[in-house]
């Protein structure tokens, strides 16, 4: 599966982003599918996903995440951005569905990724 993330970009604080992540090759129906963002410097860290099922767990409470099967795009709506939320987001898809339990916040679980999208918030 190729993943296609999109909709990053200069916002002020306190503003709102809707990411996207679309996928081709095949369903994102049979994957569960994250979110990670990767500030300068930083490590890769985990930010939201959504599994097969249609739950969702999420690190921050102003970030939402949502699959759309028809359209095979999940995205992330991001609320009340702040300047430590500048990253470059990236989305991910795995078929792992068990593990420890925090499996699915692992870089490693995931076998697809998108090419990232920046997102710049001003202070």
């Amino acid at each position: 599966v190729q993943l296609q993330a999109s909709g990053g970009g200069l916002v002020q604080a306190g503003g709102s982003l809707r990411l996207s992540c679309t996928a081709s090759g095949r369903t994102l129906s049979n994957y569960i599918v994250a979110w990670f963002r990767q500030a300068p410097g930083k490590e890769r860290e985990f930010v939201a996903v959504t599994w097969n099922s249609g739950s969702t767990d999420s690190v921050e409470g102003r970030f939402t995440i949502s699959r759309d099967n028809v359209k095979n795009t999940v995205t992330l709506q991001m609320n009340s951005l702040k300047a430590e939320d500048t990253a470059v987001y990236y989305c991910a898809a795995g078929t792992r569905t068990w593990g420890g339990s925090d499996y699915y916040t692992k870089v490693s679980t995931y076998d697809y990724w998108g090419q990232g999208t920046l997102v710049t918030v001003s202070s």
